[in-house]
């Protein structure tokens, strides 16, 4: 694809991602649309789209779903970025219909849209869900364990063992088996399968990416099915300590919103098309190490609690091997989780927040979707 100035749709582009995307691509001097449905869970009762966005970003309120809303969206587009999904591993798990229907269904009505209203350049939003558990050594050999028991789980044995002994988290490539274990995991695989197979069929260039675990500003603080340091945010400018699921010693992968927008610019000018790209920091840290981060970045008066309880679709360990990314996108992490945290803070500190944790909890317990 030219490196020229080009007119980019951004479909969930009122989003935490998607709205630093689009201002990021409005920056550079691209004509940018978003489309945005504004869902109150994300976005607040007021349904309005998000006073960081630019004035320079032509906003549409409309649905992914609604065939009418993306025709008009697409008009004059050279590039989409299709970042709309409804987002929780918790929530997807009862809420089945609606985010097959968000994020399958939606994804089916643009890439209709799209055949008749061609583009030169397509990227989808994917997510490091759809690994389920990530890779592991065993010894000196790699492995893919099977998904933890609930038997295993509770008593309280968090960590995955085979023949009796413990298995080390390894970084995760794209060629680990994918195994979604949640609705919204297999939604997001979903979504980057029927984007590639459109794309190698119709002669449009496509990219997915799998975002690791997203964090920085203008991340909804009150929806708590976001991401986990987000939600820890929300509970510690509330003056409520975070709740740790397991142990606390899970591993995660989080990255920067930058890095993120920085891959899907590169996204849009690479020659590896038809590929899926793992896009993470690379490092992996401890659910409870970043807890007391949030904690000190708050100044939160709180300390973290352990509940010992489990969440059913969630995972051990899972962090990215970015090599792949590194060598044909060019993409390399460039905020450190230190520097990311302390803008983060300085966001944190004029932002509100209500904290809806508890509720959400309450939800997956009254489904016996905690243990």
């Amino acid at each position: 694809m030219k490196n020229g100035k080009d007119k980019i749709l951004i479909i969930g582009g009122a989003g935490f991602i998607g709205s630093h995307l689009a201002n990021e691509l409005a920056q550079q001097g691209h004509a940018v649309r978003v489309l945005d449905v504004l869902d109150p869970q994300v976005h607040g009762e007021e349904g309005i789209f998000p006073r960081h966005l630019s004035q320079d970003v032509e906003c549409v309120q409309g649905d992914v779903r609604n065939r009418d809303d993306v025709v008009r969206a697409l008009r004059g587009v050279s590039c989409v970025y299709h970042l709309a999904a409804a987002v929780g591993v918790g929530q997807s798990m009862y809420q089945i219909a609606q985010y097959t229907e968000i994020n399958n269904l939606g994804t089916a009505v643009l890439l209709e849209c799209l055949i008749q209203h061609p583009v030169e350049r397509l990227v989808v939003a994917s997510s490091m869900s759809v690994y389920g558990e990530g890779l592991y050594r065993d010894g000196d050999a790699l492995c893919e364990p099977s998904t933890r028991d609930v038997a295993q789980l509770s008593r309280g044995r968090w960590e995955l063992e085979r023949d009796g002994h413990l298995l080390l988290p390894a970084p995760t490539p794209e060629t680990k088996t994918v195994t979604p274990i949640s609705v919204y995991a297999l939604s997001k695989y979903d979504q980057e399968r029927l984007c590639l197979i459109f794309g190698a069929t119709y002669d449009v260039p496509t990219v997915a990416l799998r975002f690791f675990n997203v964090y920085g500003t203008h991340q909804s603080l009150s929806n708590p099915y976001t991401g986990v340091l987000a939600i820890f945010a929300s509970r510690c400018l509330n003056g409520n300590p975070p709740l740790i699921f397991e142990d606390g010693a899970q591993q995660r992968d989080f990255v920067s919103v930058h890095d993120i927008v920085h891959a899907c610019a590169l996204a849009r000018t690479t020659n590896a098309t038809g590929e899926v790209f793992n896009i993470g920091s690379g490092e992996p840290r401890s659910i409870a190490s970043v807890a007391s981060d949030v904690i000190a970045l708050t100044g939160a008066d709180v300390e973290a609690q352990i509940t010992g309880k489990y969440r059913k679709g969630d995972i051990r360990h899972c962090y990215a091997d970015i090599s792949k990314a590194q060598r044909l996108l060019g993409y390399q992490p460039k905020v450190r989780f230190s520097d990311g945290l302390a803008e983060l803070a300085e966001w944190l500190s004029e932002a509100r927040a209500e904290d809806h944790f508890m509720r959400a909890d309450a939800e997956l317990s009254a489904r016996g979707l905690t243990l």
